[in-house]
This record gives C-alpha cells, structure tokens and sequence, in this order.
C-alpha cells in the first residue's frame, strides 16, 4: 500500500511538472503556455478585439505600453505597477504621464485569461507583448500578424527614475534617438521601425507645440492647420493624429515624413532629405507596405526580447498593478 502511495506522488509531481512553465533560460518561446492553457493567447485577443471596437484608439495605447514597459529595465510588466511604500512606480513618470492610459484593459484581460485557464499562469509582462501584436494586426489586418514570444516573468518592483531616464523623448534630435535605440540593444532599422507604430494614436498638444511652431523643416500648410488645434499657449491637452490615419495601422506615417509633416520633432528625424540611411529606410517603407508590415514584426520580437525575466526570476504577479 505505502508502495502504491509513494508512485501515486511521483505520478501527481511528474504531471505537475508538465503542466507548470518552468523555464529556466532566458529563451522565450512561442508556445510556453501551450501545455499549460493553450486558449491563452486567443483568449488575450478576444478581449482586445473588443475594447478596440469600442475605441480604436485603444490599439495605440496597448502597443504604447509594451513600448514603454520594454524600455524601463526589460520587458517584464513593471509599467503596470502601482506606488507602493517602498517604490515610486514608473506610471507617473515625466514620459508616461497623461501619455499611458487604459490600464483597466490590461486588467481586463488579466481577469479574462486567469478564468480562462483556471489559474494566473500568464504573466502581466506578457499580456502587454501579446496585446499589442493583436492591435497592430486588428487595426492593421493579417500582414501584420508576427509571432509572439512568450514566457516572460514579472517584475516586483519599478523605477520612476528610470521610465525618466529610459525613455526617448518626442524632442529628441536623431543623435539622441539613435543612442537611445543602441543603448537598449536596438539599431537603425529598429528606430525607424519601431517609430512606425505612430502609425496610430494621437499626441497631446505639449508634444508637438514647438515644432510646430519653431521647426524649420515642415510643411508651412500642415503646420498652419495643426496650430488650429494647438495654440501658443493653453490647449496643452488638445490632441492631433499621430498620422492622417490614425484608426489604421499602414504606412503613411512614412508618406508623411517624405512630405515634412511629421507630428513630433522626433518623427521628421527620422527623415531630413538628405539622403541618409534613414532616409533611405523611411523611402522604402514608404513605398513597400508589405515589407513594413513583415520588418516591423521582427523589430517588435526583438524589442520583445529585451532582459525579460524568466525561470524562477520575478514571478507571475495576480494583479497586474500590485506585486503578490
């Protein structure tokens, strides 16, 4: 009999090591919740569907904190926390400040994916690189579809500092951008790739006040009709389209840099007439949407890839907004 318990334990421990991820590597994988709760990833995309077809712009604030959770320390959900005693969280940030919004979705899908899978396996960090795949490709359309690499942990704390230092800034000059990329391991055909997910979205009025107003370079016509919506001063919460299709995830982002009329100084960076290689990259993007669509998911799974944490590191927090 107690032979016959003592395989029964081994049976049930054995099983559970199956259905737990435990990786113990760095190496995300495509289907690290395959065994565990393969309905995951599709339940996470149910549920931004819907809150986009409540508001497109939805899409754009999603793929936002994944781009902002990435750049603070890896990706590991940090932006997501709130101020505790010990921490001042990232969400108040000079960079994320009126910038990031709809946290409620994350915990919406948060709540969706745990009932789901009967259990909080998915981590929050991973919910952000999964949810802004499904917006690009919703808002965009299957050509956008990339596959996500998952696996990722939670991080237990966060840096205020850090989201100030980290993040690269919509005045930033195109040495600036270019060493903020590289610093997070990212290179040229990154900046401009990962600068195309302004392809949706708007920008408050404090963003692009200057250049509208002060830059050089951009179209006197484009310029006029965005200083109706954001005067000299007040109107600082006044908010233009990032690109004249802001509900589509395309290319004419990069049509409009050729034409000067970038939204942000740091977007007509990327593209001075001078025939540089971002330049060249911003043509080429311009003309090939298709290529974009395929460049831009790669770009996407490596800024993905970014120290994310993994194993026994961090953990896979119940609540998005608060360690367990």
């Amino acid at each position: 009999m107690a032979a016959l318990q003592s395989f029964l334990v081994c049976v049930i421990f054995a099983f559970a090591a199956i259905l737990i991820p435990t990786s113990t590597s760095a190496q995300l994988t495509a289907d690290f919740y395959q065994n565990v709760c393969p309905g995951a990833l599709p339940t996470i995309g149910s549920v931004v569907r819907r809150a986009i077809r409540r508001e497109p712009r939805m899409g754009a604030s999603l793929l936002r904190l994944h781009f902002h959770d990435c750049f603070v320390n890896g990706c590991d959900g940090s932006v997501l926390l709130d101020d505790t005693a010990n921490f001042t969280g990232e969400k108040t940030a000079f960079p994320n400040l009126n910038s990031l919004r709809d946290f409620d979705v994350v915990d919406q899908i948060k709540a969706a994916v745990d009932k789901y899978c009967n259990a909080s396996v998915v981590s929050c960090a991973d919910i952000l690189a999964v949810a802004a795949r499904d917006s690009v490709q919703t808002l965009g359309g299957s050509t956008f579809y990339y596959e996500v690499l998952v696996g990722r942990r939670d991080a237990r704390n966060a840096s205020w500092n850090d989201a100030n230092r980290n993040l690269p800034a919509p005045f930033f000059n195109f040495s600036q951008l270019i060493s903020n990329f590289q610093a997070h391991g990212l290179d040229l055909k990154d900046l401009v790739l990962l600068s195309g997910g302004h392809s949706i979205g708007l920008a408050r009025c404090t963003t692009f006040r200057a250049r509208i107003y002060n830059d050089t370079n951009i179209d006197k016509c484009f310029a006029a009709s965005v200083q109706q919506v954001c005067p000299v001063s007040g109107g600082d919460n006044n908010t233009e389209p990032l690109d004249s299709t802001p509900a589509r995830f395309d290319n004419v982002y990069y049509k409009a840099l050729r034409k000067s009329q970038g939204l942000l100084h740091s977007d007509q960076e990327l593209f001075k007439g001078d025939n540089s290689e971002s330049d060249r990259l911003v043509r080429y993007y311009s003309y090939l949407p298709g290529h974009f669509a395929r460049d831009f998911g790669a770009s996407m799974i490596k800024m993905g890839n970014m120290k994310p944490l993994t194993g026994n590191d961090g953990e896979v927090r119940l609540n998005c907004r608060k360690i367990n």
